[in-house]
């Protein structure tokens, strides 16, 4: 969910934090699409392990905006049979934050609508890192030979392992790269790249992506 503070900077706001108010209505609106449309698994990126590096103050607001907006907008999903889960390291929060993703978690663990992930303070490598700090522990406990390791053992040892890889990545905000999202999960995802700040994703942009996945043909590196 990128482009909140150059929204915010085109919009002539004073302040950046317009941006990310904007940019949490849009995750809201776009959350009830995918519902509606019947996707079973969204998984959004609010908050990378990069974004620490963003002002302090930026970043304790951001924070304060997690608490203030996510309390309302997640209960309202459970309302909806939704199904909330955080992937990344989040013990770096605060603790009133910590506490808002714990009681989501557990209230909404046995909803049976859609799969919302909201990656917090989330990296790709820093997943990995994770996934291969577990494994060698196995095999230093000799649960595990290296021989044993596969490419299902690194998935098996993800964040998510129960949940599939995603079929669609949409990238807003003009740029063309995945900034270290789902990087090992995103091997045979399809790609949309769509040159519109994510404050301004509507259901004109929802509607061309899903449109434009829908014209792909997904081979996963067979011949067909």
């Amino acid at each position: 969910m990128d482009g909140n503070r150059r929204w915010a900077r085109q919009h002539m706001f004073q302040s950046v934090m317009r941006g990310h108010e904007k940019g949490i209505d849009a995750f809201i609106d776009c959350c009830k699409w995918c519902q509606e449309a019947g996707i079973r698994y969204l998984t959004v990126y609010a908050f990378s392990t990069e974004n620490w590096k963003r002002p302090q103050e930026e970043v304790n607001t951001l924070i304060s905006l997690f608490v203030q907006y996510l309390d309302e907008a997640l209960r309202d999903f459970i309302g909806e049979n939704i199904r909330v889960r955080f992937m990344g390291e989040t013990d770096r929060f605060p603790q009133n934050l910590r506490g808002l993703i714990a009681r989501v978690e557990e209230t909404s663990r046995d909803k049976t609508g859609m799969t919302l992930n909201v990656c917090l303070n989330y990296g790709g490598r820093c997943e990995l890192k994770d996934a291969m700090q577990q494994i060698a522990r196995r095999v230093q406990s000799g649960e595990l030979s290296p021989e044993q390791i596969t490419e299902q053992t690194i998935s098996d040892s993800l964040y998510c392992p129960d949940e599939p890889e995603p079929d669609l990545i949409v990238r807003p905000s003009g740029e063309f790269r995945l900034s270290n999202f789902l990087l090992w999960q995103s091997a045979y995802s399809e790609l949309v790249f769509l040159d519109v700040l994510w404050p301004d994703f509507g259901p004109e942009q929802f509607d061309r992506a899903i449109a434009e996945y829908q014209t792909r043909s997904r081979r996963f590196g067979a011949v067909k």
